[in-house]
């Protein structure tokens, strides 16, 4: 029999509740861990010092979660989802457990980055072993379900990293995330029992040295140019000249040398990979536009606190989680997901225009009612783009096609984090000599001011005035700027091919028999 022609396993309602048990407890860690440590930042500078160093803290496990994303799907392709699952969280304990315990800045970073690389797995995973369980016209009932994990979490993270900070210290932070890690562990090894055939195939060690050397310098250009060096610095077009280049070489080798390659060029040609990887690009991007700057919005200009600010945020997540829910509900009766994109991607492009207009003057519930919208909108588009990629490709691409877009909304949401920040600073700094005589040498650094609400505060009165007033036109411009992106993919959205929803899980009768038979060869070898 051919691989198309076995029968497919099928999995009882039962039995996928706990398999999302087990991928849930993981998704909770990424999203947890995302959030939880902004709010400590200050405090660890002033324990360990280095605070020049400190937005590597972030950056580098940014770095290392985007390049390792289309590593799992690819080795997830070749020796099993549970594997890779549950070594992405060992890898994260690790990292986890290091960062508490490091004594230095340094330590901090690089315990961080190995940190990463165990979060780089946890999401693309997670809706990958629902691709292999889930027949995608029922899969609409089950990503809601992950998408409110990480929502929550990721609310949930500011908070809880504060009360942490607050009573029981900063270390804590990372602490906490052993025994959630272990009790995910204990979950899939229970939980996770999925039938899988091990593909003995050459890894292409080259293809994933070009691809992590490529993003690793464009993600280092960002997030340096107009911070740490000047744009046009040697450093900042060094950076992007060599990530360029290694990205032509990369794609030279995955189209003509790679024997199996770690990114299959192949899945672009098609309709619906190519365009779901643009719009999930975009969607990373509007979404840094829209959700990272409100806190600024709501701590500055609206005077919120840091603790009250995230709860403000609460309406956003409720938004996404409600129509992440209610659209998945719709498709599994229908069949059709296409109108979804659409009109996602039509509500965030309208929200961000709004979000543009906000000012001090601007009522609570005016703001309450824009984020519960953008919510909305993110909602009906990113898991939506997920069960249309997966639908799309061959079961055996189905880790690596879905890693792939992960990748690439991780990678818009960090080339949102440089470019918008950019246009953040340099947007603050017309504004600050366009109010003051000596520019924003008489309040101080723009970016010092963005990151101590507490400092502006304490300005006198008509100061205060004139740095508030700075910072909202400066945020309400990132908005402004964020709104055509998102309306490129509310375009591309219409050339989406909708293809019918297959009716059968990803893992098959086949793969089920053979699962059975690794299984029981490893526990001879074990006994």
């Amino acid at each position: 029999m051919t691989a198309t022609q076995v029968p497919p396993v099928s999995f009882s309602h039962r039995q996928i509740l706990l398999v999302l048990a087990g991928i849930g407890t993981g998704m909770a860690l990424a999203g947890l861990d995302q959030t939880i440590v902004d709010t400590a930042l200050p405090t660890i500078v002033g324990e360990l010092g280095g605070i020049n160093h400190l937005s590597w803290v972030v950056t580098a496990y940014l770095l290392t979660s985007t390049v390792s994303t289309p590593l799992y799907g690819k080795l997830s392709d070749l020796y099993g989802r549970r594997r890779l699952f549950q070594a992405a969280i060992v890898i994260f304990l690790i990292g986890s457990a290091l960062c508490g315990l490091a004594q230095t800045m340094l330590q901090l970073i690089l315990c961080r980055g190995l940190q990463g690389i165990g979060g780089g797995g946890l999401i693309a995973m997670a809706f990958a072993i629902i691709g292999d369980v889930v027949p995608p016209r029922e899969r609409g009932r089950y990503t809601g379900y992950l998408a409110g994990v990480f929502a929550v979490t990721s609310v949930v993270g500011p908070l809880t990293g504060g009360l942490f900070v607050d009573h029981i210290g900063w270390r804590w932070i990372f602490y906490v995330n052993v025994p959630l890690g272990i009790g995910s562990l204990v979950v899939t090894s229970k939980l996770l029992d999925l039938p899988f055939i091990t593909r003995r195939r050459r890894i292409d060690f080259e293809g994933a040295a070009l691809l992590v050397g490529s993003v690793a310098c464009l993600l280092l250009a960002l997030v340096w140019g107009g911070d740490q060096y000047p744009w046009g610095s040697a450093t900042i077009v060094g950076l992007g000249v060599t990530g360029a280049a290694l990205l032509v070489v990369f794609l030279f080798w995955e189209s003509r040398r790679a024997e199996d390659p770690i990114i299959p060029l192949r899945l672009f040609r098609n309709n619906v990979v190519a365009l779901c990887s643009l719009m999930v690009f975009l969607l990373g991007l509007a979404q840094y536009g829209g959700i990272v700057f409100l806190p600024i919005f709501l701590q500055i200009v609206v005077g919120r606190s840091a603790t009250n600010s995230g709860l403000l945020l609460l309406p956003l997540m409720c938004g996404l989680i409600v129509s992440s829910v209610w659209s998945g509900r719709l498709i599994v009766r229908s069949g059709r997901y296409k109108r979804y994109p659409i009109i996602g991607f039509g509500v965030v492009t309208t929200v961000l225009v709004l979000f543009s207009t906000m000012s001090r003057a601007t009522p609570a519930w005016t703001t309450t009612a824009y984020m519960f919208l953008f919510g909305i909108g993110m909602g009906m588009v990113s898991p939506v783009l997920v069960t249309a990629v997966q639908n799309a490709v061959d079961r055996t691409d189905l880790g690596v096609a879905t890693s792939v877009n992960t990748f690439f909304r991780n990678l818009g949401g960090a080339f949102g984090v440089g470019i918008f920040g950019a246009i953040l600073n340099n947007r603050l700094t017309s504004e600050l000599a366009h109010h003051f005589a000596s520019g924003a040498s008489a309040v101080g650094d723009p970016k010092s001011l963005l990151q101590s609400p507490a400092a502006i505060k304490a300005l006198p009165a008509a100061t205060r005035t004139g740095v508030v007033e700075s910072v909202q036109s400066s945020v309400t411009t990132v908005f402004l700027w964020a709104a055509p992106l998102a309306f490129t993919a509310f375009v591309a959205a219409w050339f989406l091919r909708e293809l019918p929803l297959r009716e059968h899980s990803s893992l098959s009768a086949g793969e089920a028999a053979d699962g059975a038979v690794d299984a029981l060869t490893e526990t001879a070898m074990l006994h």
